[in-house]
């Protein structure tokens, strides 16, 4: 064996073995805690109760049924808008098209749950829009836009949040789709609509799929929306509350448990319903499709059916940046706020919480940045440089965490903590191991016996220390991105440079350092950017990883003030507007990098 294969196979191992301690683990702690009699305990029998006991409260029963009903109203709501948008932008020229198909991505900039903010004082009972209903006469006390306990409040934010995933998903596949099966189908005599149902929608299916998977599991595990709006039945929020009764209950550990599985079947269930042999037929076009220009009426008709969609889109933002301007208690049952002020950024920029906040964001983002970078150069080179067999593991397992839900991961990560090493005995193999090699009585077989990571990492101990795990976890959650980024990138760098530079005397290190990574540097620059912006938004592992204030990320931050009474959600949403701004920065940075690639990144 070479010594390059030698190497290859090294790296194989290593990160195998790496994403088992940081992505395998943390989810079967999660599982195996489901179903032991004792959750709590590192060993016991195993049992079915505490699964089936989730089936029998109905409470639990309730927030189940909530979360798929969101995720579901969520999830075609979503499809409704993306799918006409994407046709039309991937079909016709229209006026204005560059910039309107690139104000469609905007969504992604806020989170919804800091949306939530926003959408409340837009739609809610005492909102701007019951304001203006009643002011010109046509309802004599407000409408619960938002339904009942915000039910439809959090499946309107969400789908204007996601929708984006769906139409880059829906805008690439139509892209890769060869004229010529349709110029074909029109010689035979197929009309538009035949060709539409029987060519182009089972050759679309795919992209409609991958991203329909992911906005499906986005929705029906997201926190922190139903949290804002004080929606407590849903499954997401019920885990969330128990997270402190993890030492002394097994009730979350079973319902985590039970939101996994009804992932991992509603994935398998629709991949059989909707995907099927699509994925089999999906081809790349053999030559570009071609646009037709719609002009006069039509072509601003189309432009107008754009800009529709955004302006409705664009709420949950306006409502965030008029709260974030707006005097304390000055927009109840009014239009517009009655009384404006800049005071509430600078409070962002100077609260001790806030400050705080940014810095910690700042710094977990960014190292969690560094480490996918590394790890998504190294993984690319593996799947698209190398033929080592078990490549489609690493591939599945790389891609793991978009279809396993940030809060099962969270709560992995808390379940890890509670575990050895970070607390209690070693396991009994292990000191076996060490007694046999004469290290029963040593002072190493006492460290290790007593939580030897303890230091390291806490979630839930008097002291915490959660930024080691956080880091872990917004790393392990981004990296799908860069890996996706840079195996686009490397499989657009001929080989043939490689091989030249290396028949020049070039070793590994020195082809990578001057060949590879600066012709894959956009692609890696735009998924760093992704990595780092999306970091700094997450919701569901700062919410539940960061307990003590000196440690809260900014999203958690935002969750804290907005619930003080007073000026607390002014606050949050001039925080929010700050969180804005830096998202979308960096996602039209990655957008005119990646181009129509963008969509790849979204995918499972």
């Amino acid at each position: 064996m070479d010594r390059n294969r030698t190497r290859d196979y090294v790296l194989y191992a290593g990160i195998l073995g790496l994403l088992a301690a940081v992505l395998i683990w943390p989810i079967w702690l999660t599982i195996r805690g489901a179903f032991l009699q004792d959750a709590t305990a590192s060993t016991g029998g195993w049992t079915l109760y505490h699964v089936f006991d989730v089936f029998r409260d109905p409470i639990l029963l309730l927030g189940l049924f909530n979360a798929f009903a969101i995720a579901f109203c969520t999830t075609l709501l979503s499809i409704i808008i993306s799918a006409p948008l994407a046709w039309l932008v991937a079909r016709w020229e229209f006026p204005g098209k560059k910039l309107l198909s690139a104000f469609l991505l905007v969504p992604l900039i806020l989170p919804p749950f800091v949306g939530a903010i926003g959408i409340q004082h837009l739609l809610g009972r005492f909102g701007s829009l019951n304001a203006l209903l009643i002011d010109i006469g046509l309802i004599e006390e407000g409408i619960d836009f938002l339904g009942d306990g915000g039910f439809w409040g959090i499946v309107f934010l969400e789908a204007l949040h996601l929708y984006p995933i769906i139409y880059l998903n829906i805008v690439a596949a139509l892209a890769n789709l060869d004229p010529a099966l349709e110029e074909a189908a029109s010689n035979v005599g197929a009309g538009k609509w035949r060709r539409t149902f029987r060519i182009i929608l089972p050759l679309i299916r795919p992209g409609v799929f991958a991203g329909a998977t992911i906005v499906f599991i986005w929705s029906f595990t997201e926190l922190g929306t139903p949290l804002m709006f004080q929606f407590e039945n849903v499954t997401p929020v019920q885990i969330f509350n128990g997270i402190k009764e993890m030492e002394a209950s097994t009730q979350p550990y079973a319902l985590t448990a039970v939101m996994l599985f009804s992932v991992a079947g509603l994935y398998l269930l629709g991949r059989w319903v909707f995907g099927g042999r699509a994925y089999a037929m999906y081809s790349k076009a053999s030559r570009a499709s071609s646009t037709r220009r719609l002009v006069g009426w039509r072509g601003l008709l189309a432009s107008g059916m754009v800009l529709s969609v955004i302006l409705v889109a664009a709420l949950p933002h306006l409502g965030v940046i008029f709260t974030s301007l707006t005097a304390e208690g000055q927009w109840y049952a009014t239009i517009l706020p009655r009384s404006w002020t800049l005071d509430h950024y600078d409070q962002a920029l100077g609260h001790p919480l806030a400050v705080g906040s940014i810095r910690n964001s700042l710094l977990l983002a960014s190292a969690a940045m560094v480490i996918d970078i590394f790890l998504g150069i190294i993984i690319a080179r593996l799947l698209v440089r190398t033929r080592l067999p078990g490549r489609s593991l690493l591939d599945a397992l790389v891609m793991l965490p978009l279809a396993v839900p940030g809060l099962v991961m969270a709560f992995g990560y808390v379940a890890m903590s509670l575990r050895w090493p970070f607390q209690g005995s070693m396991p009994g193999w292990l000191d076996g191991i060490l007694s046999i090699v004469g290290l029963g009585e040593s002072g190493l077989h006492q460290w290790l016996n007593d939580g030897p990571l303890h230091a390291f990492a806490d979630i839930l101990g008097a002291d915490p220390n959660p930024i080691p795990l956080l880091i872990i976890a917004y790393a392990v959650r981004r990296l799908p991105y860069v890996v996706r980024s840079a195996v686009a990138g490397l499989e657009q760098t001929p080989v043939e440079l490689e091989e030249a530079a290396a028949n020049l005397g070039a070793g590994w290190w020195l082809r990578l350092r001057k060949v590879v990574l600066p012709l894959i540097a956009a692609n890696l620059v735009a998924g760093g950017l992704l990595a780092f912006s999306f970091a700094m938004l997450e919701v569901s592992d700062s919410l539940i990883l960061a307990q003590r204030a000196a440690d809260f990320p900014i999203t958690k931050a935002i969750y804290v003030l907005f619930e003080r009474l007073g000026d607390g959600q002014y606050i949050a949403s001039a925080m929010g507007v700050w969180a804005m701004l830096l998202l979308g920065t960096t996602l039209v940075g990655a957008s005119l990098l990646l181009g129509k690639r963008m969509g790849a990144i979204f995918r499972v």
